[in-house]
């Protein structure tokens, strides 16, 4: 069992340690920066707020997210069913939607830990962040 991290008080709901589900997403990143061996779509439900890794019929992860003003996304948690960890989906889900929202113009907020050390292991989608909301301070161990 993987130990929970500490961070700093900017957490979401006044947590300061990532859940054993959160440091598995987070060694995946840091682990395996590689593209997903699976194949599957990237669905952005505006309505519901949430990215959504789609493998032919079926939701397998997501990233759900709050719209702060016209600019920017408050990126919230990622998370991938147990079935799909340790394989890339975290890792190329993130990616995906940085990228979308660099399309957009728009920029994030970071909640996510997971997201937060993609960042750090990916510097080119530092600018990303949105200078005067950046979120939490530090994503991984």
């Amino acid at each position: 069992m993987t130990e929970p991290t500490s961070y700093a008080s900017e957490y979401p709901e006044g947590r300061n340690t990532l859940s054993e589900d959160q440091a598995v997403l987070v060694d995946e990143v840091i682990d395996d920066p590689h593209a997903s061996a699976f194949d599957f779509t990237v669905v952005n439900d505006e309505r519901a707020g949430i990215y959504e890794a789609i493998l032919g019929d079926r939701e397998i992860a997501g990233l759900p997210y709050t719209v702060a003003g016209r600019d920017r996304l408050v990126l919230l948690a990622t998370s991938v069913f147990p079935e799909y960890r340790k394989q890339g989906i975290a890792t190329e889900l993130i990616r995906r939607v940085l990228d979308d929202v660099r399309a957009r113009g728009k920029t994030v907020t970071i909640m996510c830990p997971v997201v937060r050390t993609f960042i750090e292991h990916n510097p080119e989608y530092t600018d990303l962040i949105d200078p005067e909301h950046p979120g939490v301070a530090k994503g991984h161990r």
